[in-house]
């Protein structure tokens, strides 16, 4: 009824996307076939979020854990009320994390703790919020998706394209969300009010703050076309639609109803109390941590998941303890502790990342992330990405020879240039054409690469993965077969492989993972 032109600087943008897809895609994957033969594919998002895995993979593999201690006492107050404290201060200075960097150390605080009389020395009790987080865009409802259903990013989408389209309840087809693909915060009007009236109704207006809640997104290069993903009628509950949908659409329904209303309810309320104690001389401090939960507000009905969190001490509840007070010591532990390495990306922590540095856009994570595995570039263990070789090698090979197209500032970069095109400030021919020119010149540098190059490259970047110190001073690299070749990555049509150097005298090969003893050429192996 309300027809208008075509926006033209958004057909452009989008031809300008495509075509930046199709010229990595089309000239950088035959570059991998012909220099790492048994590769499938790059591309312009797909290689970065390879690289952010592998990156991670090898931050673990090189981390060294250090090692540090900790000191806890349980004590009761004067009214025989138990709580726990730690220690914060020791010989009158305040304790960095590694300052009890081994057992000698520790047993010498534990003991100073054992042997002091503490008191209060002061309490410090304040109100804390917490407000309720925003409704889902894209990524986050992806990440909750992941953390909370076990659900993959492309299973997610797929559900919510199902309840997009609308089920059949009470003889007619109803959408039940609106848009899935969006970066948009925002609520309508119309939707606000419809959720601060299901607030009042379920939950009472002391769960109804005075003013609506206004939210705006931190995501970089956000497009904000479509607004948030809510309910379509926010007066439809989960329990309504139970009967009309299946299981799994009915669980990423709640999901979203239950964080679209919680969106606008009232913050939650505490009391967060520091306890300080210290000694007769000043020599030790301890403090002791804890919140109530005075007002539950809209944890009432939603708590945002979490990845990879460390306990919250600030969930603990502390008893009376007035100044002066000298509470009992019961028993004082030293605990000892090693730094872990980072954790390896799950669907949604890695989304997140993708989000935080501006890569791709949020209708095509779940099909990067398929891309991923479907090219068996990565494989996934406990819900968490692990890059197979394949994806290693890979990723080394563009490091080396691709560097800026797998640069996180160069991906971004070109993502807000294809803003600009959709905003009407850039010309897209003119964004392909400066692409171009220095792609293209890289893609033609690699024809002169020679594969003995490629595979220096290769067993100098991934030689610690691939060859790890035995720990007895013997060389990782001498073939087990001949005792005199070095043994090295070589590639062959199914990819790449460890050769022998005195091939072809010395047949030995192995796959670049696995015992070597079992998978050697010509060692014996059970087939079944």
């Amino acid at each position: 009824e309300k027809g208008r032109e075509l926006d033209n600087d958004l057909v452009e943008a989008y031809k300008a996307r495509r075509a930046l897809d199709y010229l990595v895609g089309f000239n950088l994957s035959p570059v991998l076939w012909r220099k790492l033969p048994g590769s499938r594919s790059a591309g312009r998002v797909q290689s970065v979020a390879l690289r952010l895995i592998v990156s991670r993979e090898m931050e673990i593999d090189q981390f060294k854990p250090q090692e540090y201690w900790s000191i806890a006492a349980d004590m009761i107050n004067e009214s025989g009320e138990a709580f726990n404290a730690r220690l914060t201060n020791f010989n009158g200075k305040k304790l960095d994390k590694f300052d009890l960097a081994n057992e000698t150390l520790a047993r010498e605080a534990e003991a100073a703790v054992k042997n002091s009389l503490l008191t209060v020395a002061s309490v410090e009790a304040k109100p804390a919020k917490r407000n309720p987080p925003a409704p889902f865009t894209t990524s986050t409802l992806q990440q909750e998706a992941s953390r909370k259903l076990g659900f993959n990013a492309s299973r997610t989408m797929q559900v919510a394209q199902r309840l997009y389209e609308g089920e059949d309840i009470g003889g007619e087809t109803v959408g039940l969300i609106t848009y899935m693909r969006t970066d948009g915060v925002q609520m309508t009007p119309e939707a606000i009010d419809d959720a601060r009236d299901a607030i009042a109704a379920q939950f009472g207006t002391n769960y109804l703050p005075d003013s609506p809640r206004i939210y705006r997104t931190k995501a970089k290069n956000a497009q904000e076309a479509h607004e948030a993903i809510r309910p379509t009628d926010l007066s439809r509950t989960p329990q309504d639609i139970r009967t009309f949908v299946s299981d799994e659409q009915l669980k990423l329904y709640e999901l979203i109803w239950k964080r679209a209303i919680a969106s606008q309810m009232e913050s939650a309320a505490f009391q967060r109390t520091t306890v300080e104690m210290i000694n007769e001389d000043g020599s030790v401090g301890m403090r002791a941590n804890g919140s109530v939960l005075t007002f539950d507000g809209f944890l009432t009905l939603y708590q945002e998941g979490v990845d990879d969190s460390e306990g919250d001490e600030d969930s603990n509840r502390l008893p009376n303890l007035p100044e002066g007070e000298q509470p009992k010591t019961i028993a004082v532990n030293a605990d000892q502790h090693f730094t872990e390495p980072p954790p390896r990306f799950t669907e949604a922590s890695l989304v997140r990342r993708m989000e935080e540095l501006g890569i791709g856009r949020p209708s095509t994570y779940a099909s990067t992330l398929s891309t991923l595995r479907d090219g068996e570039y990565v494989h996934m263990d406990r819900n968490r990405f692990i890059p197979e070789d394949k994806g290693r090698v890979v990723t080394a090979f563009l490091e080396k020879f691709f560097n800026r197209y797998v640069q996180y500032d160069f991906t971004a970069g070109l993502e807000e240039q294809l803003d600009s095109i959709s905003a009407g400030e850039l010309d897209w021919r003119d964004v392909l054409k400066d692409f171009w020119r220095d792609f293209i010149a890289a893609v033609d540098d690699t024809k002169e690469l020679r594969i003995t190059e490629v595979l220096d490259t290769l067993n100098d970047v991934l030689g610690h993965h691939v060859f790890p110190d035995k720990g007895d001073g013997s060389d990782p690299r001498l073939c087990p077969t001949c005792g005199a070749g070095q043994l090295s990555i070589k590639t062959g049509r199914f990819g790449a492989f460890i050769g022998c150097s005195n091939y072809p005298e010395c047949k030995f090969t192995r796959p670049m993972a696995g015992d070597s003893a079992q998978d050697a050429a010509g060692g014996d192996k059970e087939l079944g």
